[in-house]
Order: structure tokens, then C-alpha cells, then sequence
């Protein structure tokens, strides 16, 4: 059976499809509606299971109780696990949440902000590829309520939640050096987006401050889930024999920097430390256990919604800058056997 609509119920009715809205949206004595017309509709749309378009209501009315979650790529397990967690905080507060990817693409995101936007969605959350700088600052202009996470730009004044990842990097590569790793490398994405930005610094000083040179791969976000990643960071590997400590800046290139190790047959972690940024499941069952650092997902997603929430109510709120600390789940992995 199609799917009932507005206009399916109005001429079954013989009314128009204006009557039909007052009715179903509780204005039926406003608009003088008759209260037998009122019961007949009420038990029509009931028997046939009527489901109202909430985009296109959201056209007439301006809400639509739905949040467009915007994030890089919702299979990363990261952020499947904020997608879980914002879900259910929205779904408490009687909104439904859009999942959409930008595969860290700025005319991707443009274009899905544009879409999302015209479809009155009631509010964004957003992780910022680099470049969509304007289409952000257009959201400001038109008091569209947003929040970004995990990511921000240092010329666009915007509220923002995320995690330190500056002092996350330092005690990452602190405790490779407690553990008596001096020649460590940081695997890390090519990028310029505030976060990894923020890690290679973190390392960079952290491996300065101990007078050692930091030893850096730089892997473009295209080829980071590529098969063939794995041999070139093999190839990495081999060209610094002095290597005894790999930091990756993300679980997914730790994931591929543990199949180049076993291709290598190096032991962790007597032969070489890992240490992995962004938990991930396989690290609690892989042999041995990978050291990481943990993010507060749960205390980010609370936060986020509270933000957006408080700003859908209210529009003129202040902005927002909310950094959560992250722990560092130490395990096998980056503990030198004695």
C-alpha cells in the first residue's frame, strides 16, 4: 500500500488539504473546524497509520525536530560511536537525528549543508572539512543554530567542542619516553585541520624538548584507507632502522601501521612501542593490547547537544568553546617488557 499523504486524506474527506494541517497540528477550534470532522480525520490517519512528513512540515511551520549530524565519514568507528550517543540524547529531547558524510571533501560538505538547509532541518552539527569557511559563516548570517566538533577555524568565530589535543599528543609521547623509547616516529594525516594540526605539534615539541628529532609520515587522506597504505608505511618503517616507537594520529592508521609491523615481524613491544590516537574495540583484543588515547565521547556528545539545544531555543546565545580532557588508556602495547 503507497504511503498516505496530506492530499490522500484531504480528498478522501472532500476537504482541503489546509483543513486537513489545522486538524492534525491541534488548531481545529482556531480555525472553527467542526469537532465530528476533528474525530473522523483523528480516526482515519490512526486506522491507516498516517506519518507526517516532518521535512515538509518543517517547510510551513519552521521545525522540523530534526539535527543534521555532519561528520567526516560515519563508518569510522569514532564517529559511529558519537552518531550512536548523539541519536539517543536527541531522541530524548524528542528530535531525530540526519547522518550524512563529507569524506573530509569541501564541496561534498557545501553542497549537504545547502541541501539540509533548504529541507529547515533545526539545527547542525558539524565536523568542518577544510574550505567551507563561508558556507559557516553563512549559517552564522541566517542564525542557523550549529555547533562544530572535533574541528574549528581559527578566523571564524564559532562555538565548538573537542578534546585537547595538543596536551593529549604531549602526554602520549611523555609516556613513550617513561618507558625508555627515545627514537620515536608520528604517523599522521597531511592535513591542516585545527586537530591534526594540533597533534604533530604536540609531538614535535614534546620530541624537542627531549633533544631528539621528530621523525614524521605524512599520509594523504585519500590514500589512508587504501589497501596499499600498508606497504608504504613498511617502507617508512625500513628507512629508519633506529625506530623503536610509532605514535599514530588516528586508530585507523594504527590499524594499517600494525599490518606493515607484522608484515615486518616486529615484536611489539619488544622490538618497537605503538602507541595509537582514538581508541578503538580491536585494540582491547589485539595481541598485545594497543596503548591509546582515549576520547571522552560521551562527555563531548552531552555536551554538543546542549549547546545546539540551547541555541535552537534561543539564538542570540553567546558562543561556546568547550575542551574536554582525554585519558591515555595505557596497555601492552607501549609498556616495555622487563
Amino acid at each position: 500500500m503507497a504511503k498516505l499523504s496530506l492530499k490522500d486524506i484531504a480528498q478522501h474527506f472532500n476537504i482541503s488539504t489546509a483543513t486537513v494541517s489545522y486538524i492534525l497540528n491541534g488548531k481545529s477550534v482556531e480555525k472553527r473546524v467542526s469537532l465530528q470532522l476533528t474525530e473522523s480525520v483523528m480516526e482515519f490517519v490512526k486506522k491507516h497509520d498516517y506519518k507526517p512528513n516532518m521535512l515538509a512540515k518543517g517547510l510551513r511551520t519552521g521545525k522540523t525536530n530534526v539535527i543534521c549530524l555532519m561528520v567526516e565519514e560515519i563508518a569510522d568507528h569514532f564517529f559511529s560511536a558519537v552518531a550512536g550517543h548523539i541519536e539517543t540524547l536527541a531522541y530524548e529531547k524528542g528530535y531525530k537525528i540526519i547522518y550524512c558524510s563529507t569524506k573530509n571533501d569541501a564541496a561534498r560538505a557545501k553542497d549537504l549543508i545547502k541541501t539540509f538547509e533548504q529541507q529547515n532541518v533545526d539545527g547542525f552539527i558539524i565536523v568542518p572539512p577544510t574550505g567551507i569557511e563561508e558556507e559557516i559563516r553563512g549559517l552564522i548570517k541566517s542564525s542557523t543554530p550549529f555547533v562544530l566538533f572535533d574541528r574549528y577555524y581559527t578566523k571564524v568565530k564559532t562555538s565548538y567542542v573537542g578534546m585537547d589535543n595538543y596536551e593529549s599528543s604531549v602526554k602520549a609521547v611523555e609516556h613513550l619516553f617513561s618507558q625508555g623509547y627515545e627514537n620515536i616516529a608520528f604517523v599522521t594525516l597531511d592535513s591542516e585541520q585545527t586537530q591534526m594540526r594540533e597533534r604533530l605539534v604536540g609531538y614535535e615539541s614534546t620530541m624537542m624538548k627531549h633533544q631528539k628529532t621528530p621523525i614524521v609520515k605524512s599520509v594523504q587522506y585519500s590514500k589512508a584507507m587504501q589497501s596499499n597504505i600498508v606497504d608504504e608505511m613498511a617502507q617508512f618503517i625500513q628507512s629508519f632502522p633506529q625506530l623503536d616507537a610509532i605514535f599514530f594520529a588516528t586508530n585507523y592508521l594504527a590499524i594499517h601501521g600494525l599490518k606493515a609491523l607484522d608484515k615486518l615481524h616486529k615484536k611489539i613491544p619488544t622490538d618497537i612501542g605503538v602507541l595509537a590516537f582514538d581508541d578503538h574495540a580491536l585494540f582491547e583484543v589485539y595481541k598485545p593490547t594497543i596503548t591509546a588515547v582515549t576520547q571522552p565521547i560521551h562527555e563531548m556528545c552531552i555536551q554538543l547537544m546542549s549547546d545546539l539545544l540551547e541555541k535552537m531555543v534561543d539564538k542570540s546565545t553567546e558562543l561556546n568553546n568547550v575542551i574536554i580532557p582525554a585519558t591515555l588508556s595505557v596497555r601492552q602495547s607501549s609498556v616495555k617488557l622487563q
